[in-house]
């Protein structure tokens, strides 16, 4: 009932997919409210697009090395996350190193 009769590499596109999706229009309703939408949708697009990919991937591969394919379990889930969270920080660091902006 729960299976899903897709390959491996078309689930995992698909979760990049929707995780790009859902970020980018989150972040352009955010800042909808402090500037046009046209040019919220941009900065959110510029903001997430390398590092939502980078993350969505880590995520996934951790699935597919830990459980053998799109498997996604209770026990995956804390791994899945570490290593989404930690494969961008590199890139985002540099992005704020570029722009001089600081993150605390």
């Amino acid at each position: 009932m729960t299976g899903i009769g897709w390959p491996t590499l078309s689930i995992m596109t698909l979760a990049i997919i929707n995780g790009l999706l859902t970020s980018i229009a989150l972040e352009t309703y955010i800042l909808s409210r402090q500037m046009d939408l046209k040019a919220a949708f941009k900065t959110a697009a510029g903001m997430s697009l390398i590092s939502m990919i980078a993350m969505e991937a880590a995520m996934n591969i951790v699935d597919v090395v830990v459980t053998g394919g799109a498997m996604l379990n209770l026990t995956v889930i804390p791994l899945m996350l570490l290593a989404g969270f930690i494969t961008p920080l590199p890139y985002n660091y540099w992005r704020l190193k570029v722009h001089g902006k600081a993150c605390h």
